[in-house]
């Protein structure tokens, strides 16, 4: 997607002014006549999401006026301006005024740009801003380019986006940065030890696949990122409902978000060594297909008990974790789109996070704030770890019982990670179910940001 922003110099850029309640009554008084006149005929009063184009005497736009919450509002939306783009006419424009948070603004209004066109012509709106004074463009920019990426793959149905061409994106971001690309497929994943990535997806005629990019300096501190691949998600066995498997296209969403974590890693050029996992599968229906009550070993020793067939994500990402931790990074993060339970809890909008380091959980929820990429923290609580218990082998990865389905979830990924390894776990939803200002509906770019600016701290 070609940058919002002009770079070229534009004195005639259209100002827009930012309006709130509280501070409406002051910027109307500061207009011309007609156009306090013009603003009182169509009603505009600063309502939050409210768009008036102010006419000079000559037709054109002298300048546009944009409602936002009052300061101190507790609904306040920073993402607010990200619905601009689609509402005003073809243009140059600036902010002439600040508004609550000018880079977060700026951002907004590039996310609030994007458009899914692969398959009709879906014209991007033709408008562009000027950078606002202070605000690193170049850093947003990279932003708004890895969510686009994030957002293009979820998108993608999975008759186009199965385990091979996922690992087609990875390689062509490999190739971009110069990074080390290498993959495992198929039967090749039992004979190097990746049991249970082979058993979620041997049912499918798209052979799985374990992919591994690998950037940066061998010297630096060790970040390894792994996304759960699943690129469609029958329910195995254990089948979905038709509505449960309609949007299952984004089952892929936690590669395609530490895809554009990596690339936002990359491109800023990081001082750590990057390594990306992604376990690649389509979970089918077929005569070979795994079953409930299989058990399969796993790559770290532990044998698992199927206790449900729609649990496959987990099984892919323990194989991965298992191998992350074989190197010992400095930190652990995966994330995937993992449970119905953790959208039960906070919804679409809010993915919780595990780990049991109070540093790195505190570092997450600041900056999770800080980008307006919300995360909230939740327990990895130690008196339900006996749930995963099974009778006939080491552990079951679906307990009965139905209760915190999030959390036994992380606790089932915590047994395949090394105890003195820094881990973070995200399940994320990667999906917008009703488009918001700089979200529009679809796939979703979730966490990705929060954690890229905690590792631009870290490793600058």
């Amino acid at each position: 997607m070609p940058s919002v922003f002009e770079t070229a110099p534009a004195p005639s850029a259209i100002p827009i002014t930012f309006a709130t309640k509280a501070t409406w009554d002051a910027i109307r008084a500061g207009l011309p006549a007609e156009n306090r006149q013009f603003a009182l005929a169509n009603g505009f009063a600063a309502k939050p999401g409210a768009c008036l184009t102010l006419p000079s005497a000559d037709g054109s736009i002298r300048q546009v006026l944009f409602g936002l919450e009052d300061e101190t509002g507790k609904s306040r939306d920073l993402f607010r301006p990200g619905a601009l783009p689609g509402l005003l006419p073809p243009g140059v424009y600036r902010f002439a005024n600040a508004p609550h948070d000018v880079r977060l603004a700026a951002l907004a209004f590039a996310l609030g740009s994007y458009r899914f066109s692969r398959y009709r012509k879906n014209d991007l709106p033709n408008v562009r801003l000027v950078p606002p004074d202070g605000v690193d463009i170049g850093d947003i920019t990279r932003i708004a380019e890895a969510t686009t990426l994030a957002r293009d793959l979820i998108n993608t149905p999975s008759n186009d986006m199965g385990p091979e061409e996922l690992a087609l994106a990875a390689a062509e971001l490999a190739r971009r940065f110069g990074a080390d690309f290498s993959t495992i497929v198929g039967d090749e994943l039992t004979r190097q030890n990746f049991p249970l990535i082979h058993a979620v997806g041997m049912a499918s005629s798209r052979a799985p696949r374990l992919i591994d990019l690998t950037w940066g300096d061998p010297g630096h501190p060790k970040v390894t990122l792994v996304g759960k691949g699943v690129c469609f998600d029958t329910g195995g066995l254990d089948l979905k409902p038709s509505s449960g498997m309609l949007i299952m296209k984004k089952d892929m969403g936690g590669a395609a978000n530490v895809l554009a974590l990596a690339q936002m890693v990359m491109d800023a050029k990081l001082k750590l060594r990057l390594r990306v996992l992604i376990p690649a599968v389509e979970n089918a229906v077929a005569g070979n297909a795994f079953r409930p009550l299989d058990i399969f070993p796993s790559r770290k020793g532990l044998t698992v008990e199927i206790g449900n067939t729609d649990a496959e994500g987990r099984l892919v990402l323990a194989d991965a974790l298992a191998l992350a931790c074989e190197e010992k990074p400095e930190l652990l993060i995966d994330m995937g789109t993992l449970t119905g339970a953790a959208r039960v809890a906070l919804g679409p909008d809010l993915p919780p996070f595990y780990t049991n380091d109070e540093t790195l959980a505190l570092d997450v929820a600041a900056h999770a704030k800080a980008e307006n990429d919300p995360m909230w923290r939740l327990p990895l609580w130690p008196a339900y770890d006996s749930w995963l218990d099974s009778k006939v082998a080491n552990i079951n990865n679906a307990p009965s019982g139905g209760f915190a389905g999030s959390i036994t979830c992380a606790l089932f990924l915590q047994r395949f990670v090394e105890d003195t390894t820094r881990w973070l776990h995200v399940d994320i939803y990667g999906w917008t179910p009703s488009a918001k200002p700089a979200r529009p509906e679809g796939g979703e770019c979730q966490a990705a940001r929060a954690i890229y600016k905690l590792l631009s701290q870290r490793y600058a």
